[in-house]
């Protein structure tokens, strides 16, 4: 019995060890595969993710009237916007940071923080905060992209709740977000927002190709 309890406390360790190994390896090996996939991505054009543009249900962009530039608000008010998710309006004073280009639910500034990077020429990638993950993986993908040599860099993706505006069209997942700059001769400035139904790079890529980050309101800003 002795001898049998021995064999068992043995074999017991051993697999404890294997156990121990194969953590091990995993906690180590899981950045270096990020890293690899990161640096795979960030070669790759935003329009090779997601489905083709002709398959994305997306509406035509809107021309919404826009307002709000240098209207800034102390951080924390209450600010209710006439677009959802919006593209132009009031916003706090301070922007959300310039280099990050991802958000998720957990760590995503408030709605007027983003809407001040809208006024300095910002595209902005709002997508419902219930979209499946393996979605969001792809929206997290295209902000590591090239993105369009017309975007100078200023994308954001972010999540949208239900409750911080009116509802969505049906069936419509996310929203692209621009707002344009004064154009010689005009007395309105317009926001621009595409809704689509599924992610699509290449539908993004036509948008910020469209709406360029030099129209804007204050597109040296960032």
């Amino acid at each position: 019995m002795q001898r049998d309890q021995a064999k068992s406390d043995r074999n017991r360790t051993v697999l404890i060890v294997i156990g121990s190994i194969i953590v091990g390896l995993a906690i180590i090996a899981y950045p270096a595969i990020k890293l690899i996939q990161d640096s795979q991505t960030k070669g790759q054009a935003v329009n090779e993710f997601g489905v083709a543009a002709s398959a994305a249900s997306c509406d035509t962009p809107t021309d919404d009237k826009a307002g709000g530039t240098q209207d800034h608000k102390p951080d924390g008010t209450v600010i209710m916007y006439d677009q959802s998710p919006p593209s132009s309006g009031p916003h706090y004073a301070t922007w959300a940071p310039f280099g990050k280009k991802f958000y998720t639910v957990a760590d995503r500034p408030p709605v007027s923080n983003l809407v001040h990077n809208l006024e300095h020429g910002y595209t902005i990638l709002w997508y419902r905060d219930t979209l499946p993950k393996e979605q969001i993986d792809q929206i997290e993908q295209i902000s590591k992209g090239k993105l369009p040599d017309t975007s100078f860099g200023k994308f954001i993706a972010a999540p949208f709740k239900a409750d911080e505006g009116k509802p969505w069209p049906d069936g419509k997942n996310l929203a692209f977000a621009h707002w344009s700059g004064n154009k010689e001769g005009a007395k309105d400035a317009f926001a621009h927002r595409q809704f689509c139904g599924s992610v699509s790079g290449e539908a993004l890529k036509n948008f910020m190709e469209k709406y360029p980050a030099t129209d804007a309101q204050e597109p040296n800003g960032g």
